[in-house]
């Protein structure tokens, strides 16, 4: 008698495997979901100079307020010491009595991030129209 021979199953299993991929695009929405708010945490400004623009005026001391954060707790506001804690009542009478409510901030090294973000807010929660921030 004639007896079929049996080959070997090479069917196997031929779906793709779909696992890797909603892995990946899990991970990227998850990103998304926590990047999205970091975009839109501070609204602050930020101009490019036009490359045919001309070299401004010197702008005399007195017209704007000068911030320089010196540490995570103390800023200096023009040539005075002030707490952070303190920064909006000691800014707020001197952006009142400006008729251009400007303001520049600089920082010392190893200031983070979110202190300069802090007093960024405080600036212009105390009045500043225009806020300016100086490198080194």
């Amino acid at each position: 008698m004639f007896q079929k021979r049996s080959e070997p199953d090479n069917a196997g299993i031929r779906d793709v495997n779909m696992t890797p991929l909603i892995d990946v695009s899990l991970v990227l929405v998850v990103i998304l979901l926590l990047a999205t708010p970091l975009a839109f945490e501070s609204s602050i400004l930020v101009r490019n100079k036009d490359p045919r623009g001309q070299q401004a005026e010197k702008q005399s001391k007195d017209e704007y307020v000068e911030l320089r954060i010196l540490d995570n707790e103390t800023v200096r506001v023009n040539r005075t010491m002030v707490a952070r804690s303190k920064l909006k009542e000691t800014l707020r009478p001197l952006l009142e009595k400006k008729a251009a409510r400007r303001v520049m901030i600089a920082c010392n090294d190893g200031i983070s991030h979110g202190t300069f973000v802090n007093v960024l807010d405080q600036a212009k929660v105390s009045g500043a129209d225009d806020i300016a921030v100086r490198g080194k």
